[in-house]
């Protein structure tokens, strides 16, 4: 691995605190783009500035490309100016009697003119705004003020780029794009990224590699399809996505595995889980929206009580008669009514379980 991170714990005040980021381990490959998500305050920021070199690290080792970084036993903090690392803050940390240009190439004052210049136009080319060299940052909109942080930040040629929230003050829409652009910018250039955000959307569509946080450790390291579709906790299971946990038995059908859920019997699949797996054979089952299917044809019947507009469909949230409540995503031309009731039925890829006890 390019970059790891070897049970790095981050602790603020006193020794016994609890620690803001508890034993974490992760690892980039060369060029790959990781993600660290999850909510406030679960300890994503103060490993990154930890990668950093901006927090000094209580417990655990940082490597890069061989490179020993911090060593908490060892008492090695290299400072941040020496780890070749490029960071780019929420606020872009623009200088705004600076041009575009001049901004880019703050951190090549080392080189020769000539050869300084070429990279700014490189690195300018690179964010697709070499027409904007010689104006002000403030002249330009904020997805093209975050470009120019990024290029500022690649130019010494970082040998990892770490990005706190770059798009958290851009409006949605912008941000889903500018993270499309960023992705493509980082791997054109061959860049290893470690990015920070409490937007799944932000998270799937930048990483290679994701990892999902939470008080201060590290529930789950994957790639996104792994994430969504065979989450490794409960509150990975709950945190990435729309779902809800139902209860459900497992059982036997046909002398297959099943599992017997509010929605009839599931089973075909390798993540069935098998009976005795579960204290007394129940489990709670999650069923993600998209496992839930509008169908009039069903015997199964749920009733509308809220439904989201979200353009090309609404999510309905749907009580059974048994009171159990799901989530359903419905094309937006199937507009019932709140309180109506509408035909559903699963349609599950992939069974995910944990013991009841669990819920509780």
């Amino acid at each position: 691995m390019f970059l790891n991170v070897e049970s790095v714990s981050v602790r603020y005040g006193h020794r016994t605190a609890r620690a803001a980021v508890d034993a974490v381990s992760i690892g980039l490959a060369a060029g790959e783009i990781g993600v660290l998500l999850g909510p406030s305050g679960c300890g994503k920021t103060s490993l990154l500035r930890a990668v950093a070199g901006l927090e000094r690290a209580a417990a655990g080792r940082i490597t890069m490309a061989g490179r020993t970084l911090s060593d908490a036993a060892a008492g090695l903090h290299l400072a941040p100016e020496t780890r070749r690392v490029g960071m780019v803050f929420q606020d872009y940390a623009l200088f705004p009697h600076l041009t575009v240009a001049e901004n880019v190439g703050f951190g090549l004052k080392a080189l020769p003119r000539a050869e300084r210049e070429a990279r700014i136009a490189a690195m300018l080319a690179l964010v697709g705004l070499g027409h904007a060299a010689r104006r002000a940052p403030h002249q330009l909109s904020g997805g093209q003020q975050q470009r120019i942080a990024l290029a500022r930040a690649l130019a010494p040629r970082p040998e990892l780029l770490l990005l706190d929230e770059p798009f958290s003050s851009l409006d949605a829409d912008l941000r889903e794009s500018l993270a499309q652009e960023l992705r493509t910018i980082l791997k054109d250039s061959g860049t290893t990224a470690l990015l920070v955000t409490h937007d799944q959307l932000e998270a799937f569509a930048l990483g290679d590699v994701v990892g999902v946080m939470h008080d201060g450790r590290l529930e789950q390291w994957a790639d996104p399809y792994t994430l969504y579709h065979r989450p490794a906790s409960r509150f990975v299971a709950g945190f990435i996505g729309h779902g809800v946990f139902a209860p459900a038995r497992v059982a036997a059908d046909g002398g297959r595995p099943a599992l017997q859920t509010p929605l009839g019997a599931l089973a075909g699949t390798a993540e069935c889980p098998l009976p005795g797996a579960f204290p007394g054979d129940d489990c709670e089952l999650l069923l993600r929206a998209d496992d839930v299917v509008h169908d009039d044809t069903s015997p199964v019947k749920a009733c509308i009580e809220r439904k989201a507009f979200r353009g090309a469909e609404f999510l309905y949230t749907l009580r059974l008669a048994g009171g159990e409540r799901l989530l359903a995503h419905v094309p937006s031309h199937h507009d019932h009514a709140i309180g109506e009731w509408i035909g559903i039925r699963a349609e599950v890829d992939h069974l995910v379980t944990f013991p009841r006890e669990a819920a509780r």
